[in-house]
């Protein structure tokens, strides 16, 4: 291929539009069916262990304890328009908090299940951002 043919080609290729998605995500999802198997004063440190696995994040509270878990799934999308590139990211979480008394018996538990509301976005073409 000669040296013009190979530049028109990549030329072609820069101005040709396009778009892309992608997903990703970080922890292990957690299970609404799995939280509501947890009950304060009755379920232990390890009850919680078992079902949600290890916890993102521990506190300790004095001889109480808190621990954290977090899943967190985003969800990108972009479109290219030759010289102009849009992407649109959208991260959506879910959050256990499960706090323990000094023998370690779950006393409070609290859940946000929000990671499967995360959708594809391109984002809007005006600079404020809500069309």
């Amino acid at each position: 291929m000669s040296r013009f043919a190979s530049l028109a080609l990549l030329a072609a290729c820069a101005l040709a539009p396009g778009c892309f998605f992608n997903r990703s995500h970080l922890n292990r999802p957690l299970s609404p069916v799995d939280v509501a198997k947890l009950e304060p004063g009755q379920s232990t440190a390890d009850d919680v262990a078992r079902v949600l696995g290890a916890p993102t994040d521990v506190v300790q509270l004095g001889q109480r304890s808190a621990w954290r878990y977090d899943h967190t799934r985003e969800k990108t999308a972009g479109l290219w328009l030759g010289v102009v590139m849009l992407i649109g990211a959208e991260s959506q979480q879910d959050r256990v908090w499960a706090f323990f008394d000094e023998e370690g018996t779950l006393t409070h538990l609290g859940a946000t299940l929000d990671a499967d509301r995360a959708k594809y976005a391109v984002p809007p073409l005006s600079p404020g951002g809500d069309g």
